[in-house]
């Protein structure tokens, strides 16, 4: 099939072959970004969400995880410089086409750096830095998280703030039987305009607490069939404060689902605000 992306394999991934910064489980979900911005075109509350943050700020915002654009866009176009860094070329390569289409203004308030959040350094400091979409969900160790933090606090300006969402644990997929395929609608893939059938496989590592979705595509038109995994750390909110709280962040707040209420037994999404913590003086 002539859309699918060159790395992608009919073989399932088994959950102890991922679970590592830079792995298949975490860059081969983002090796299609036209794909990429067809399945979430329709989730809209996040962006609002982050953009009106961004115009509160007054800017400038850095973005962890800004693939192709789709919250720094509109942060742009809102008239708040954007810096964005992301590993993928290919979600890069995706983001400077649709800037291609925009207005020269927004052109020019938007800038983007590939590299590796955790050790990707920048110029200057920021009064909002954000890590939308599960960004954090790809720092799958303790020591991921350290190397991450550092240097968002580097980049905080000093009263700046740090806001990023991730799903909580969902017990019926971290408990789901590997060998169930759970189907969803068939889709028309943006570039073969072929009729594909989806569906997803669960495994968990409960030690690790690594979560495995093996997407499997399957094309009605008789071409071969692939498989791209996705894998997910699983935070729960009390070990999340904890690792805040002890790599130098305070003044923690937490929302659900991108609205001004707390989290409550039906969140799907937590957002947590949070601060660099003030040195205390020995």
């Amino acid at each position: 099939m002539g859309a699918r992306p060159a790395r992608d394999s009919s073989a399932p991934l088994r959950v102890g072959d991922v679970g590592r910064a830079g792995d298949a489980g975490a860059t081969r979900h983002f090796d299609d970004a036209e794909y990429y911005d067809v399945a979430y075109r329709k989730r809209r509350s996040d962006v609002r969400f982050y953009t009106r943050l961004a115009e509160e700020s007054g800017g400038p915002v850095l973005e962890y995880g800004i693939g192709t654009g789709r919250i720094a866009m509109p942060i742009a176009r809102a008239g708040i410089r954007v810096t964005g860094v992301d590993l993928s070329s290919r979600m890069l390569g995706g983001l400077r086409t649709k800037l291609g289409r925009e207005a020269p203004d927004v052109r020019s308030r938007l800038h983007a750096v590939r590299g590796d959040m955790r050790t990707t350094k920048l110029r200057g400091r920021f009064p909002l830095i954000i890590a939308p979409f599960n960004t954090v969900l790809h720092l799958y160790s303790r020591t991921d998280v350290e190397r991450f933090c550092a240097p968002v606090r580097a980049h905080l300006s000093p009263s700046g703030t740090f806001v990023f969402d991730f799903s909580l644990p969902c017990p019926e997929s971290i408990g789901a039987d590997p060998e169930r395929r759970f189907g969803a609608p068939r889709f028309r893939h943006p570039r073969s305009a072929s009729l594909v059938r989806y569906g997803e496989r669960f495994q968990y590592d409960p030690m690790r607490q690594v979560l495995l979705v093996n997407g499997e595509f399957s094309p009605e038109d008789g071409t071969p069939s692939w498989t791209v995994p996705l894998a997910h750390r699983q935070f729960f909110p009390q070990e999340m404060e904890a690792l805040l709280h002890y790599n130098g962040f305070s003044d923690l707040q937490w929302y659900g689902d991108f609205t001004e209420d707390p989290p409550g037994a039906e969140t799907d999404f937590v957002v947590v605000s949070c601060r660099a913590a003030r040195r205390r003086r020995v």
